[in-house]
């Protein structure tokens, strides 16, 4: 993907952060910026798109008001393992 240039203002302390952070890691002070702005990009996304829930029909009715029983069931509630 093609490198775009921008200008950004930081905060000094920040910076000198970021520049020990790229001493140590032997790692661009501009590819820790890039993989910032990319993280950030990412969650701002996610954000914005609805949830893509999957849903479905079981046919009982009484579902709901018996998930304690599966869970317990799941989760070693006393109950025996199913084979």
């Amino acid at each position: 993907m093609p490198l775009k240039r921008t200008m950004v203002y930081a905060d000094a302390d920040d910076l000198a952060v970021l520049k020990a952070a790229a001493a140590r890691s032997d790692v661009s002070e501009a590819e820790i910026i890039r993989n910032a702005i990319h993280l950030a990009a990412q969650r701002v996304r996610r954000r914005s798109e609805p949830l893509r829930l999957r849903r479905f029909a079981s046919g009982d009715p009484s579902l709901a008001e018996r998930v304690d029983e599966f869970l317990a069931d799941d989760f070693g509630g006393g109950h025996q393992e199913r084979s």
